[in-house]
């Protein structure tokens, strides 16, 4: 090993350092999970929004000009969305309390006693509730907490600055990151040895396919879907349209759980609405459609076949991120799941083409 020259000495080392260089700054980032959240979001931004920057500098436009006018963009449809989306959502869901009790009586006179009676089960009452009386206490207990937990985080006045403060943080860092994106991952390139350079930007440049189609291609299919089942769900006439179909799209993060959790909830609602099982035939024709719409016309023009995750692969992660580091680690489970998928690939196909894979 000492007559190796300096390049072949890193180049041999390169897994090694690299599966130690991952391990310490999975163990740094947990350390400092409790203030990662503006700077991760703020990431998070200027990631998605890096190449429409790069597209404008292209055309001739400066590129602190370029982050402005993308962040304008970004602004633009936040507020387009909360002063459309937000009123009807919340609606909705008063909607959704007010139907409460309908769908629990629905549930204890007719679905269980035929389920009991169609397969032989024990019978065996569901609990009756007085929703006027023992569940308007409970809420007005829940009321309270939620009103004391609320006082208890704005109570102090430094707890609220330093909400606010992580809050007005994130544009901050996202405008930074956004306008010297390109510069810090060539600088971060360049601290590498050379002999680790090209194959470092390969994996770069797989892994950045792999998490632009999660982030990027992944986020279109979930409004898209959201909103051809909200608009499906209204033609049908369902009062909770949006608020199904919004539900159905954040779920089709995990492949078929939203179209599963959607039809299942929504058959749920228009019969509580309705009290007619034909109606239910017109929500599977809504999400038939739009299941048959993602298949052959989303998912393979904006994800396409990159990401390379199996759809319980994608469950663990979530689960995991979440439990690892709240928050910040759910928002971070699928991208760093599809680099370890990325560098597993690589990995496995060093192994394979090794002396050790093809020796007796």
């Amino acid at each position: 090993m000492d007559e190796l020259d300096p390049l072949e000495r890193a180049s041999v080392y390169r897994w090694p350092i690299a599966l130690a260089l991952g391990a310490g700054l999975s163990v740094l980032l947990y350390l400092l999970q409790p203030i990662l959240t503006p700077f991760v979001l703020g990431a998070l931004i200027a990631y998605l929004g890096d190449p429409l920057v790069d597209r404008l500098e292209r055309r001739g436009v400066q590129r602190s000009l370029g982050v402005a006018l993308v962040f304008l963009l970004f602004t633009a449809i936040v507020v387009l969305g909360l002063i459309v989306a937000l009123p009807l959502l919340l609606s909705q869901l008063d909607a959704l309390v007010a139907k409460v009790p309908d769908i629990y009586r629905w549930l204890t006179q007719e679905l269980v006693p035929w389920a009991q009676q169609r397969f032989d089960l024990p019978d065996r009452r569901l609990p009756q509730i007085d929703w006027s009386g023992q569940l308007a206490d409970n809420w007005e207990s829940v009321g309270k907490f939620t009103a004391q937990s609320l006082k208890q985080i704005t109570g102090s006045g430094a707890g609220l600055l330093l909400w606010l403060a992580n809050l007005a943080l994130v544009p901050v860092v996202a405008f930074y990151l956004m306008r010297d994106w390109d510069i810090l991952m060539r600088k971060s390139l360049d601290i590498l040895p050379v002999a680790w350079q090209k194959k470092t930007s390969e994996l770069v440049t797989e892994s950045d396919e792999v998490v632009g189609a999660f982030l990027r291609g992944q986020f279109l299919v979930m409004c898209s879907l959201g909103v051809i089942y909200s608009v499906g769900l209204w033609m049908v006439g369902l009062q909770l349209a949006m608020l199904l179909g919004i539900l159905a799209g954040l779920a089709s993060i995990v492949p078929y759980l939203g179209f599963i959790v959607g039809i299942v909830a929504s058959c749920i609602a228009a019969y509580a609405q309705f009290h007619d099982w034909t109606m239910l035939l017109w929500v599977a024709v809504v999400f038939g459609v739009g299941q048959a719409v993602e298949s052959m016309v989303l998912t393979p023009v904006l994800v396409g076949d990159r990401i390379g995750l199996h759809p319980v692969a994608v469950i663990f992660a979530l689960m995991a991120g979440g439990q690892i580091a709240g928050f910040v680690g759910v928002v971070l489970a699928l991208p760093v799941a599809a680099v370890i998928m990325v560098f597993l690939r690589h990995a496995m196909h060093h192994y394979r083409s090794s002396d050790y894979y093809g020796s007796d």
